[in-house]
């Protein structure tokens, strides 16, 4: 899978609260909070579901990936997203290392899986 979702009993209101809590304390910025539901309806369109996309990122981090591809900063920054489906709240992300095995770079690869680890204790830390 290419993905990590995890189920929270939380609003979706305080999940966004908790993962932004959570990913401040582990020195993620949050650079953007994008309301796409409240974005499509300003535009015209119902969207499917109440949905929100955080891009967040670890400068360090992020200028290492770039000094090793700068085509890998297509895939930046990271995103994670809260929405409402089937009655429930969900936070999920892309896998990093799925993003960025394609370029067959053992050094990105190898911080595609901490970045990775770190965000999956960050959604599981917001989702309790």
């Amino acid at each position: 899978m290419s993905t990590y979702v995890k189920e929270t009993t939380k609003t979706r209101n305080e999940a966004i609260q908790a993962i932004e809590a959570s990913l401040q304390e582990a020195k993620f910025g949050v650079l953007w909070n994008f309301d796409l539901s409240a974005k499509l309806e300003e535009k015209g369109v119902q969207p499917p579901a109440p949905y929100t996309v955080l891009e967040v990122c670890k400068p360090s981090i992020a200028a290492n990936v770039l000094n090793e591809n700068l085509l890998a900063g297509a895939f930046l920054p990271c995103k994670i997203v809260v929405f409402e489906e089937d009655e429930a709240v969900k936070i999920a992300m892309p896998l990093p290392t799925k993003l960025m095995e394609g370029f067959g770079d053992e050094r990105i690869l190898t911080t595609a899986k901490e970045v990775e680890q770190q965000l999956i204790t960050c959604i599981n830390q917001a989702a309790e």
